[in-house]
């Protein structure tokens, strides 16, 4: 049984000040629920302060990209090294706005990939189709073209895989549940052909999730979790979505 993860990405929100007034209000809330496990990830200005407000609370920090490279003459990027020392556990890697705003191929998700585990981060990695491509009744090629690009030569340790449709990010649109859990199959069915521990990979949605869809989202059989934008950024919002992962 895999055991379900919510994982909150703030994107370009919340000053640090902002983050202590939102980790001091979500903590309480959700510190009778079990079951469950829980990340932030603020921006990279927020993390120092984050993981002195989370340490000892069981929920982990996250960081919302990585370079990867370990140190250089890299203007503006941030290294795993840097990272860990700010109190970070896990990464997320290969956002769609990441792969849209900043270019970043398969091939750079698959080098920070690398160098993140490498250096003791566990990896959330984010996959998923346009509108355009799932229109076009590409999904599935999109999404194996991904795994197989971003995870060459890669293991499962470590490794979380959040599925957003990127239609479905900020928009207010959802997959639904059936959307959602044939995309997660055909990723485990991927995952299972190609490496080994499969089984144990948990697969999150992303994409307008919101306290109203979370149980029903989490009510398939290969929905283990949600990755969280717009809806984590208020802390009573995202415990409900917390909690709804449990009671689901």
């Amino acid at each position: 049984m895999r055991k379900p993860f919510i994982a909150a990405n703030w994107k370009m929100n919340k000053t640090i000040e902002e983050t202590e007034e939102f980790i001091n209000s979500f903590l309480p809330m959700v510190s009778d629920v079990t079951g469950v496990d829980i990340a932030i990830a603020p921006p990279f200005t927020s993390l120092c302060v984050a993981a002195k407000l989370l340490k000892k609370s069981g929920v982990s920090l996250a960081a919302q990209n990585v370079f990867y490279e370990e140190k250089g003459a890299y203007t503006g990027e941030i290294s795993p090294v840097m990272l860990l020392s700010s109190g970070c556990t896990w990464v997320i890697i290969g956002h769609s706005e990441r792969r849209q705003y900043f270019s970043e191929t398969d091939e750079i998700v698959n080098k920070k990939i690398h160098t993140a585990g490498k250096n003791g981060l566990d990896v959330i990695l984010c996959i998923g189709e346009s509108l355009q491509e799932r229109e076009e009744d590409r999904t599935f090629e999109v999404i194996e073209q991904q795994l197989a690009g971003s995870l060459k030569d890669v293991q499962l340790d470590g490794i979380t895989i959040a599925y957003e449709p990127i239609w479905a990010i900020g928009t207010g649109k959802t997959a639904t549940k059936e959307q959602a859990n044939e995309a997660h199959a055909c990723i485990r069915d991927w995952l299972k052909k190609n490496r080994e521990g499969a089984g144990e990979v948990r697969i999150l949605y992303g994409g307008s999730v919101t306290p109203d869809n979370i149980e029903s989202l989490m009510s398939q059989p290969e929905v283990d979790g949600a990755l969280v934008g717009g809806a984590s950024l208020r802390p009573d919002s995202f415990a409900m979505i917390v909690k709804g992962a449990v009671t689901a």
